[in-house]
């Protein structure tokens, strides 16, 4: 009986020792979304949308009312100013598709069918140059916003190689050697694509900076993308290329705000859903109170077909 008089007044104890804590959850309010960049021979190219609410609805209707119409956009490469029109993937001038359907990442036989409306400008003048700083600024509703981007002297890429994996003969993974400048920051964005393919694919964790190979020359590989979304491709194969694939690969600098940017971007999309990873919080280079990123990007290609 003591014994149990005992766990009795413990179990009180305990119980008269809880507190109801009371979390106040901040209500949702609406950003503007600016996604916008430029790279080396290529016109800026930017989407204007807003934040959803996390309880709103994530249909693709949904997401094309997201994007926003009637700003006034423009860019300036430090001695000239450009304005950029708003043109949409359901009326676009003849010749750009291909522009297009990279931009957005939808095969270029299916562009006709969204309507996705973004602004650029078609001025030869305001293409893309290596050393060149971009200022962009968007008025909407009254505000005004603003950013800077650099498009960074690229990385030549020395050799592009593909090689079989272990114990294989027809799989194996896409191979480049680089040599990274050395005492300074540098990032790096991998892409590719198959030869017959309008829009490039980026793999498992597509950027990465040079915080432990600065100044080397190293060899790094990348799998295949592409594998994931093709229904032939073997499951046990995923992510290889096969042996005679043709691919165009592409290596991207950017300047150090865009990569601290797209790194954490990606790094919460891989961790999303996952209860223990570490919250990030994604900069931006975005001046005025609207979120998302201005970048500019200077790539280097090369072929490669599949072969030892």
């Amino acid at each position: 009986m003591k014994n149990i008089a005992y766990v009795l007044f413990v179990l009180m104890l305990l119980n008269s020792c809880t507190k109801e804590v009371k979390i106040e959850i901040p209500g949702y309010a609406e950003s503007i979304v600016i996604d916008g960049r430029i790279e080396t021979n290529f016109p800026p190219v930017v989407l204007l949308s807003r934040t959803n609410d996390i309880y709103s609805p994530t249909n693709l209707e949904a997401y094309l009312n997201g994007f926003i119409s009637g700003a006034v956009l423009s860019v300036s490469d430090g001695t000239t100013t450009f304005p950029l029109v708003e043109i949409c993937t359901d009326a676009l001038p003849a010749g750009t598709e291909n522009f297009a359907a990279q931009f957005f990442g939808i095969p270029v036989e299916e562009i006709a069918n969204y309507h996705l409306c973004a602004y650029t400008s078609f001025d030869p003048a305001i293409l893309g140059q290596v050393g060149k700083t971009y200022t962009l600024n968007v008025n909407y509703a009254g505000e005004t916003y603003t950013s800077q981007t650099t498009i960074v002297p690229p990385i030549d890429l020395f050799d592009t190689y593909w090689k079989p994996a272990k114990n294989q003969t027809e799989y194996g993974y896409s191979w480049a050697t680089i040599s990274d400048n050395a005492n300074q920051f540098d990032g790096y964005l991998w892409e590719v694509k198959y030869s017959d393919e309008s829009s490039y694919s980026k793999p498992f964790s597509p950027f990465f900076d040079d915080q432990f190979i600065d100044g080397l020359t190293f060899d790094f590989a990348y799998e295949n993308p592409m594998s994931y979304q093709e229904s032939s491709f073997p499951d046990e194969f995923k992510g290889f290329y096969k042996l005679g694939d043709t691919l165009v690969v592409k290596l991207s600098k950017m300047d150090e705000a865009v990569y601290q940017f797209m790194e954490k971007k990606y790094t919460q999309l891989f961790s999303a859903g996952n209860p223990f990873a570490t919250p990030t919080n994604i900069p931006s280079n975005i001046k005025g109170g609207a979120l998302g990123i201005w970048a500019g990007y200077s790539p280097r290609f090369d072929t490669l077909i599949c072969i030892p």
